[in-house]
């Protein structure tokens, strides 16, 4: 198919903002490292790292040496030295046009020219500083020719700062120039999920409101604060998780086939599914925030202890979701996500219907007391990527009082099914794409806005609601109401 220029070009220069920070420390230097011991990185790239620190190239290098060492496994580390030689570092204050013209000067782009290849610019910044970062892009000429721009989360706080931010960007680059990041889609279960839809005749005829009873989405971190006070305090569980990460995994189990696989045709499905989300009512959500507990036998202070003072933000949330088309009518989405609960988890799992008759059970045949139970689909995504399919198997036996049956799990863990190849940091695939113009597992501004849209209308319910929160106890699985919220339905969490 056509490309347009933006993403026809395969940039040989990677400009990061915010990079000495924990995300590039954690991320961002692994996942180009390892991608660089590979040789998936064009010889030819050159990374520029920028940010408020004054430093060397070779104090950079150092700071990158450290991060590598610490959060990259010894065996992914091939030719770290070579990787370290591509590093080069400015010194900038994006607060400011100052600076800028000296940065398009280290690049080796002022003006704009892009004659010796493209650029690609990943802004892992506060929001706040996203429209400064751009005017002084737009200034130095960097927003000019080949070029495209990597935009980490989050993008906003709701529905109008996302439109004033996205407005921002579009100022000076196209929309198949921009690559909006939300790290989950990187992961690989995450995009399995569109293999096992896809590339498997037995499921697909199944999945529909006719066959499926429900769908649960859990996300369940065991961790506080964890230095995040700032940021986290002015945001709470529903827009920190619920507005992207949890309701794209929502939208990749819920579209339809798209023609192709291309970023085009799977962003039109996933835009449809969230657009036809039905709005939440007051008994479908509960919110909830942590009390002082254990997780795994040590003693955690509650939620106000760690922030020393009172707070109406939830850190736990549940919710039961409707997607109001064809396919879906009918089959409730349960989500949930919370910190300070038991175990790190993330999971879909996609309960199906009960066989319409059962043979091996009821009053009709003395030796039929088997109960059966529904066949049960689980997507592990972290910390294990695995794929479990329940199913109803005959126990071993003469079964002269009937016939006994179990549910048996049919696993599939993936690093065990492709032995020999590497487990992936997400942003080594996200990176990689960014650099080469791929926008497939990229988020267009037409599903933020549908994100933010939803959740902008739960927010306006809790407020209009008087709806409080409810505490739980850390290393609980959240507040008891939440247990009620899928149970009214005769449904019980997957745990």
């Amino acid at each position: 198919m056509p490309q347009d220029r933006a993403a026809a070009f395969v940039a040989d220069r990677l400009l990061l903002f915010g990079a000495t920070g924990d995300l590039a420390r954690r991320m961002l230097l692994p996942s180009l490292c390892a991608l660089n011991a590979d040789g998936l990185l064009d010889k030819n790239l050159r990374i520029v790292g920028t940010a408020r620190s004054q430093l060397s190239d070779a104090e950079y290098r150092d700071l990158a040496r450290e991060a590598l060492e610490q959060h990259l496994p010894a065996d992914r580390r091939g030719s770290m030295d070579a990787f370290l030689g591509r590093l080069s570092y400015q010194p900038l204050d994006a607060t400011t046009l100052e600076g800028f013209e000296e940065l398009a000067d280290r690049i080796g782009r002022r003006g704009g020219d892009d004659a010796s290849g493209g650029l690609a610019i990943f802004l892992s910044t506060a929001p706040a500083l996203f429209e400064p970062t751009i005017r002084g892009l737009r200034h130095s000429g960097l927003t000019e020719g080949n070029v495209r721009i990597g935009l980490e989360k989050p993008l906003g706080t709701d529905l109008a700062s996302s439109e004033e931010i996205n407005d921002a960007v579009a100022s000076a680059f196209e929309e198949s120039a921009i690559f909006r990041i939300d790290h989950y889609l990187g992961k690989e279960t995450v995009q399995n999920l569109l293999a096992l839809r896809f590339a498997n005749i037995m499921f697909e005829p199944l999945w529909n409101a006719a066959h499926i009873d429900h769908v649960q989405i859990t996300v369940a971190e065991t961790v506080g604060l964890e230095g995040r006070v700032g940021f986290y305090d002015g945001t709470g569980a529903l827009r920190d998780m619920v507005q992207n990460h949890m309701l794209q995994l929502l939208a990749l189990v819920a579209m339809e086939p798209p023609i192709h696989f291309d970023a085009t045709a799977i962003r039109d499905e996933k835009v449809k599914v969230l657009r036809a989300l039905r709005q939440v009512a007051a008994g479908q959500t509960v919110r909830g925030q942590y009390t002082a507990g254990a997780i795994e036998g040590q003693a955690v202070p509650g939620y106000d202890d760690e922030l020393e003072g009172e707070s109406d933000t939830e850190t736990f949330i549940a919710l039961k979701a409707h997607v109001d088309n064809w396919r879906w009518k009918g089959v409730p989405f349960y989500l949930r996500t919370g910190k300070r609960l038991p175990e790190r988890v993330t999971e879909i799992v996609v309960q199906f219907r009960c066989v319409p008759h059962s043979i091996f059970e009821g009053d009709h045949n003395p030796k039929a007391g088997a109960r059966l139970q529904p066949n049960r689909l689980v997507i592990g995504i972290q910390p294990e990527e695995n794929i479990q399919l329940c199913l109803m198997a005959k126990m071993p036996g003469l079964d002269r009082d009937g016939i006994r049956l179990r549910s048996v799990p049919l696993d599939i863990a993936m690093p065990d099914a492709f032995t020999g190849t590497h487990r992936r940091i997400a942003y080594e695939r996200l990176l990689l794409d960014l650099i080469e113009g791929d926008q497939t597992l990229f988020v267009r501004r037409d599903e933020v806005e549908a994100q933010w849209a939803w959740v902008d209308a739960i927010r306006a319910l809790w407020n209009a609601e008087s709806i409080r929160l409810k505490n739980y106890t850390a290393g609980s699985w959240g507040p008891s109401a939440a247990i009620a919220l899928a149970e009214r339905d005769g449904v019980s969490w997957h745990e």
